[in-house]
């Protein structure tokens, strides 16, 4: 190359003496220089084929004839094998827990299962209020599907569970089918209302049909596995769900300026809500109420800090630093000591039942008005969660089946509803917590899910006090970072 240069040979001279092991000749190159390598060639001899030869060359597998009725006599014969073979495509859990090294992976497996079962907390309360629902079943979501996709999934290292995206769109179904004129309610969204009868029956009415939109999403989910329908992952491009992401981020952001502001204002749905919720919040700007302004922007620089950190020191760090958790816990105790709810009108969570509740039936004739968002819910969810665990599984050296996911979710949503869930997916954020904390397998998700109904069943009343400006915080940067 340097005795081309010297030549002064040109650029395509160059080119032409670095693929000279190609079918090509050198030739002089320069005034001074010779040949620079000897004359190569490369010379091919074969017959042409077409595609008559080619498919006359091909070993066919022969296929004998089989009555119809002998091939479902094949198909219900049942044998050692082929019964293990179902149970574990269908129970992945009997197939990879019989070979679970304790030693090399439960260590990991703890540590990222209680670093994710952390995020799901806060997570769970927030992205409930984004679905307009009570914030103690945003912690129903966490625990029964999460646990639930520990039997029947295929991703080691996905987080199932509340997310942003879905929430949002739960929440325009239930705003739609059971608003708060129904209700005659003005000041929406505060559970420091005078009148709380309202309020509980308009909360009761948007379960029941967050919770319908769940066991038909999940119905959906199922009917797709089993016809094996898990291909259709393909047809939903990077670009699509990048662009879906972001406008939901926008959407969660706008809908959720309202309580940075302690603004009470109409929840709007349906086409253009992103729009009528910034106006609205603009028309009621005076009304801003300045206890809350100082909580949301503190609650704000605290998530900025924490994520800042987490991304410059995480190669030093062993574990991301929960700021979320950490926002929670100072939130709820200076409300608490305070008073910020009675004092300042600042509102708050507001009451979690303890323990869990019986399983019921879902209403059934809300389906037939919900059937088209749970249809784009059930196929949305499913993107998600099969994206990020191919992902995952390329990493890591090991597949998933696209259809056992779209079972696996589907069983999670519907089994969920029957105990007052909503719909749940993979989330981002704590997938990519639970993974570079060392998680192994789905322990890692069981864990979390204990954690979470840890709080449900003894803890849950502690969480009370919290204003929702920094739940609400919460979401807005969990979808920044699914954004980015």
């Amino acid at each position: 190359a340097r005795r081309a240069k010297a030549g002064g040979s040109t650029v395509k001279e160059q080119l032409l003496f670095f693929s000279c092991s190609l079918k090509c000749t050198m030739e002089h190159v320069g005034e001074r220089d010779g040949c620079l390598v000897p004359d190569q060639r490369y010379c091919v001899e074969r017959r042409v084929y077409n595609q008559g030869a080619l498919q006359g060359r091909l070993h066919k597998k022969e296929k004998a004839p089989r009555p119809l009725g002998q091939k479902i006599a094949q198909s219900c014969r049942c044998s050692s094998k082929k019964a293990k073979s179902v149970l574990t495509s269908f129970l992945p859990i009997f197939k990879w827990l019989p070979k679970y090294p304790v030693k090399e992976y439960l260590p990991g497996d703890v540590v990222s299962g209680i670093s994710s079962g952390v995020m799901q907390l806060p997570q769970g309360l927030a992205y409930a209020l984004l679905a307009a629902l009570p914030p103690v079943y945003g912690l129903y979501s966490s625990f029964y599907p999460v646990f639930l996709y520990t039997f029947f999934g295929t991703s080691r290292h996905i987080s199932i569970g509340t997310f942003a995206v879905i929430s949002l769109m739960i929440g325009g179904v239930v705003v739609r089918e059971a608003p708060d004129e129904m209700f005659d309610i003005t000041d929406t969204n505060s559970t420091n209302a005078t009148d709380p009868e309202n309020f509980r029956a308009r909360d009761d009415l948007r379960v029941k049909v967050a919770v319908a939109v769940t066991l038909l999403s999940g119905l959906i989910q199922l009917f797709l596995g089993f016809l094996r329908f898990g291909f259709v992952a393909i047809y939903l491009t990077e670009p699509l769900v990048r662009g879906f992401t972001t406008a939901a981020a926008v959407h969660v952001f706008t809908s959720q300026l309202k309580y940075l502001l302690g603004i009470k204002t109409k929840r709007f749905s349906g086409p253009l809500s992103c729009l009528y919720s910034v106006i609205a919040v603009f028309a009621n700007i005076t009304k801003t109420n300045v206890a809350a302004l100082v909580v949301g922007l503190i609650c704000m620089a605290l998530l900025l800090s924490g994520k800042e950190i987490n991304d410059r020191f995480k190669k030093k760090l062993p574990v991301p630093i929960p700021m979320e958790i950490i926002v929670v816990v100072i939130g709820t105790g200076v409300s608490s000591g305070m008073d910020l709810s009675k004092t300042y009108g600042v509102d708050i969570v507001g009451n979690i039942p303890k323990g869990l509740r019986p399983p019921e039936v879902p209403d059934i004739h809300l389906i037939p008005s919900v059937f088209v968002d749970a249809v784009a819910i059930a196929i949305v969810g499913f993107s998600m969660t099969i994206s990020m665990a191919k992902i995952f599984a390329l990493k890591h050296g090991y597949t998933v089946d696209g259809n056992q996911e779209l079972i696996a979710l589907g069983i999670c949503n519907s089994v969920g509803s029957f105990f007052q869930t909503f719909t749940v997916t993979c989330s981002m954020s704590r997938t990519l917590v639970q993974e570079s904390t060392g998680g192994k397998t789905q322990i890692a998700g069981t864990l979390a899910s204990l954690l979470v109904l840890l709080v449900i069943v003894a803890i849950g009343y502690l969480f009370e006090p919290l204003p929702q400006v920094r739940a609400c915080w919460c979401v807005c940067f969990c979808s920044g970072d699914i954004r980015s």
